[in-house]
């Protein structure tokens, strides 16, 4: 799995003109993809790092500020561009595996007491954040 994490003072996703995800105030806004070889505890890997990663304000992490996190699948985080003008989405997991698996991640952060707010799979989404920092990190599990 392999996620984009952004910390943002606010972000907000919009689907066909309804909000359908939205976080106020200070806390992550994360872009999941989901390759072939991912499982249910890539999942969790991943949903415990999110909590814990030190990147807001004050070296601190969401569980220690109980910041809210934005999670959105996003397949073409596993596209390559090496060849061609054309990307190719080969290394993207199916949406039916897909699917589950960032489910599954939310899943998990909710376990560990997170605020989640997500975006709609396989949706068209306009995504909105204000990127404090700026600050983007990539994770991999």
């Amino acid at each position: 799995m392999r996620a984009v994490v952004q910390r943002v003072d606010g972000a907000s996703v919009v689907v066909a003109g309804e909000t359908v995800g939205e976080i106020v105030g200070e806390g992550l806004c994360v872009l999941v993809g989901v390759t072939h070889e991912d499982t249910g505890e890539k999942a969790a890997q991943l949903a415990r790092k999110l909590w814990s990663v030190r990147i807001l304000e004050g070296e601190k992490s969401c569980s220690d500020v109980n910041a809210p996190l934005l999670v959105i699948s996003q397949f073409t985080l596993y596209g390559d561009a090496r060849k061609g003008r054309r990307p190719t989405w080969n290394a993207a997991a199916p949406g039916e595996v897909a699917e589950p698996l960032v489910d599954e991640v939310v899943v998990q952060l909710r376990a560990l007491g997170a605020t989640v707010r997500t975006g709609r799979f396989g949706a068209d989404m306009r995504v909105s954040l204000t990127n404090h920092g700026p600050f983007t990190v990539i994770i991999e599990v």
